[in-house]
């Protein structure tokens, strides 16, 4: 780590140490931390991916909440890409089909911010291990 020559330069240091911070802490305590998966294969790049992820991404720091906004591989929904997954702790995780601009906006404002359920939830068709009888 070199000299820092300006205030300027201290401010830019601060916020990069600030935002590797957050993410650690995101990582060490995913629990308490809104996480965020977007797809990011092939079929959802194509179909628009990035830029829902850019979108959250930027959303999200406007209206000041936090949450570990990540990029995964493929969820197995291709035919209703871009596909977003939604983990708010304490609830099970809820994968959103067909996420455009206009509902990755919804997403945030209405299940984020007020815990409403919107359209677009892909059906869960999987039994985690608990809920399994054996």
């Amino acid at each position: 780590m070199g000299k820092v020559n300006s205030l300027s330069e201290l401010r830019s240091l601060r916020e990069s140490v600030n935002q590797k911070v957050f993410l650690r802490d995101c990582i060490l305590y995913e629990g308490d931390v809104i996480q965020i998966k977007i797809a990011m294969a092939t079929c959802s790049i194509v179909s628009g991916a990035r830029e829902t992820m850019k979108y959250i991404s930027e959303e999200l720091v406007k209206r000041n909440l936090s949450a570990k906004v990540s990029q995964t591989g493929c969820m197995g929904y291709c035919y209703a890409e871009p596909t977003v997954e939604v983990k708010i702790p304490g609830k099970i995780p809820i994968v959103f089909g067909y996420v455009n601009l206009k509902k990755a906006d919804e997403i945030i404002e209405k299940y984020i911010r007020k815990g409403e359920l919107v359209d677009g939830i892909i059906p869960m068709n999987f039994q985690t291990i608990d809920e399994h009888q054996i």
